[in-house]
């Protein structure tokens, strides 16, 4: 596995452990279902279809989806990547068997990954996370781009603001994100993030469920 200046190794998060795990079943488990009304199970048969055996992960959180995920073909390149260092070690530990490499790095900056290319890049529940506007986190899939092969394919989901139907309980949980900085999509729109996508793909759908854009891009 590469390890990355500052890397924190999976022994000194073995007491995050159950963090990890309420995490999974507060926001894959609960939030997913009875706020966002975007099950996991949906996210999940995206990874099942589209994730390909030399693949990139960005923001990769705790694992869970490359972990449940039905590879068709076995992964003989898993790359996952989350500016969070403790994250990352527990990601990478739980993907162990697939000798999965971490890197420690921000999205919003070039990622130098080097060569070769990648077949499928998984962004899920990241966009907003990210500052700035919908139009600003464009610079993303210009950084994702160049590291793609030229028949590869990027999908993924975020919770967006506008364009969507939200029930009083998610309208009530994005003002609470949004004013504690752990979300940053008060400006995010359903018609924003298509015509983001189609700057930098020439095939792109974008599919609603609940208060979830979830979009697969190709060319």
């Amino acid at each position: 596995m590469n390890r990355p200046s500052g890397f924190i190794t999976p022994r000194r998060v073995i007491g995050a452990q159950l963090l990890f795990a309420i995490y999974d079943s507060l926001v894959l488990g609960f939030s997913n279902r009875f706020v966002w009304k975007c099950p996991t199970r949906r996210l999940l048969a995206q990874y099942d279809d589209m994730a390909s055996a030399n693949h990139l992960e960005v923001g990769v959180g705790t694992g869970f989806f490359l972990d449940r995920c039905r590879f068709r073909t076995a992964p003989s390149r898993l790359v996952i990547l989350d500016q969070n260092a403790y994250t990352l070690a527990h990601a990478a530990f739980r993907l162990r068997r697939y000798s999965a490499q971490a890197y420690q790095r921000s999205i919003l900056e070039p990622l130098k990954l080097g060569d070769p290319g990648f077949d499928s890049v998984g962004i899920n529940y990241v966009l907003h996370c990210l500052p700035g506007d919908i139009a600003g986190k464009a610079v993303v899939f210009e950084h994702l781009a160049r590291v793609m092969n030229p028949n590869a394919v990027l999908f993924g989901s975020t919770t967006l603001y506008h364009g969507v139907e939200k029930n009083p309980l998610a309208r009530l949980c994005l003002a609470a994100y949004n004013r504690l900085g752990i979300f940053c999509n008060l400006d995010d729109s359903l018609d924003g993030l298509k015509k983001m996508l189609a700057q930098y793909f020439s095939e792109t759908r974008v599919e609603v469920i609940g208060c979830s854009g979830i979009f697969v891009c190709r060319g």
